[in-house]
């Protein structure tokens, strides 16, 4: 570990010290994890404290971890992923909060420290559907107004819900329930005549 991360990691301990649940080193990065009951306190103090001094929330990002990386994952669902940059210092830092309930996924808005957050959150709770108390503004960002569901979330169908499409008698836009069936698409394989120097003729 280099002493850049080895001076970030002490100085996380030092200043967050059990409100940290994890804290690791992978690929020169350091990720934490914090409950949702210390997202708000911990986001503040790495704002606040002068020997971390983030000041700037480069993003912030929901994910859906019900199935991760191919396989059925055990424990909570729905994450906010940050990144976090200190400008002064020269340190990244990625913060993992869980929310603590799958049915309906909750994190306090970090808004009030990172006024750049805004749309991220947005985002989440639009494609997501993880809410953030505190937001002033919280409403869907990317999808129309009358979209239902969160369309990242790993058991949104890929075809969605509903399609609109120009009704010329009506002469307007119309929602109506999807009209394509589902089907399996196999890719064909087309090969030039000579590929691995065999004729396939």
């Amino acid at each position: 570990m280099s002493a850049t991360l080895e001076a970030l990691s002490q100085n996380l301990q030092k200043h967050l010290g059990d409100r940290v649940k994890s804290l690791k080193v992978a690929l020169g990065e350091v990720t934490i994890e914090v409950d949702a009951a210390d997202y708000l306190v911990v986001m503040q103090t790495l704002h606040d404290e002068p020997e971390l001094c983030f000041e700037e929330l480069i993003d912030l990002c929901g994910v859906d971890y019900s199935v991760y990386g191919n396989v059925q994952r055990e424990g909570r669902r729905f994450a906010a992923v940050s990144q976090l940059l200190s400008i002064s210092r020269n340190w990244r830092l990625r913060v993992r909060c869980f929310a603590p309930d799958d049915d309906f996924p909750s994190l306090p808005s970090v808004t009030s420290v990172w006024n750049s957050v805004n749309w991220f959150e947005r985002e989440a709770f639009d494609l997501f559907g993880i809410v953030f108390p505190g937001h002033e503004d919280l409403r869907r960002i990317l999808t129309d107004y009358g979209f239902i569901g969160h369309p990242f979330r790993k058991d949104f169908p890929i075809s969605g819900y509903v399609e609109m499409r120009y009704d010329p008698e009506q002469q307007r836009v119309i929602y109506q329930p999807v009209t394509i069936e589902p089907r399996e698409i196999t890719p064909r394989i087309v090969r030039e005549a000579t590929y691995g120097n065999v004729d396939n003729a």
